[in-house]
């Protein structure tokens, strides 16, 4: 296998797990607090993240070499990603349901571009442009739905008027889904930076991990409660929030991976093809209202011919 056939193979795989996280956090998130469940989920990307390390170390032949800088931009990530990024899907995923949370990840390969190609100085070609805009275009298909403009009386562009600032943001699917798409775009320039200093995408992995949990920790559980909730909450909730915490862990391993074999841009457009997954199978896990419609099928159909024209360009 190639080392491009590598960075795809892993990138497919972080798009599965990060797939299956989105449908658990759906069911996950109606046992027990968000609060809750993020700090499970963080717990166990750090723990995990260090039995991969230890096992990668007991096996491993070569000497390992310490990289400073790299590990501050994957810690920085981690930040990003584990905590600014994540938090703001999740909400929006709570909200406003998996199928119109995913839509707004569908920007972040945008950003990632913009920002590798002005930071970084990564260029594509015409062809896999070509398949990143098809890609694009068949995900807005996919999600987009016109009988969606409100939901429950709450604009899913704009918060109505009369609440507090956060309850805005909170009631904001505009809001909160382009936040997170830009923290995961940040996110991923700095790891693409750190993986081509230092290939320890294991080690990258756990350090950001340890970072988003120590800023969860700092900023978000001392008005929460969190810790005397443990004890009283739904044992199948915490399960599956650390169900959750795997596989967003084995997730970013593997986009940590991949972005040191082929383009950023085009690991963060495969990794976030999230609603072609998504969607049809909450509309069958979850019995939606959201039927799978023509646009649905035609988006799904552009989509993977994006996908296959950068993967065979």
């Amino acid at each position: 296998m190639s080392e491009t056939h590598l960075g795809y193979g892993l990138s497919v795989g972080a798009l599965l797990l990060f797939s299956s996280s989105i449908l658990v956090t759906k069911v996950a998130s109606s046992r027990i607090s968000l609060s809750l469940g993020f700090l499970v989920a963080t717990l166990v990307n750090v723990g995990f993240a260090a039995l991969a390390l230890t096992l990668e170390f007991a096996l491993r032949s070569d000497a390992f070499q310490w990289n400073t800088p790299a590990f501050l931009l994957f810690a920085a990530a981690g930040g990003f990603a584990t905590y600014l990024g994540r938090w703001f899907f999740y909400e929006s995923v709570v909200r406003f349901g998996p199928s119109r949370a995913s839509i707004f990840q569908a920007s972040s390969p945008l950003f990632t571009a913009m920002m590798a190609w002005l930071f970084l100085g990564e260029r594509i070609s015409l062809v896999i442009a070509s398949g990143m805009v098809m890609t694009l275009c068949g995900l807005v298909l996919v999600s987009y739905k016109p009988s969606v403009v409100r939901d429950g009386g709450v604009s899913v562009a704009w918060a109505p008027s009369g609440v507090s600032h956060r309850e805005r943001l909170l009631q904001s699917v505009f809001l909160l889904g382009l936040s997170s798409s830009m923290a995961y775009a940040i996110s991923n320039v700095l790891r693409g930076s750190a993986i081509r200093l230092w290939n320890e995408p294991v080690v990258g992995a756990l350090s950001g991990a340890v970072f988003g949990l120590t800023l969860h920790l700092l900023f978000s559980l001392k008005k929460t409660g969190v810790f005397s909730d443990w004890r009283s909450a739904d044992r199948t909730g915490l399960w599956l929030f650390a169900l959750i915490g795997v596989c967003n862990i084995l997730g970013q391993m593997g986009v940590i991976g991949a972005m040191r074999y082929i383009p950023l841009s085009v690991v963060a457009l495969m990794t976030l093809c999230t609603p072609i997954l998504v969607f049809p199978l909450s509309h069958l896990l979850f019995k939606g209202k959201d039927a799978i419609t023509l646009s649905t099928l035609l988006g799904s159909a552009l989509t993977l011919m994006g996908i296959v024209i950068i993967v065979l360009r």
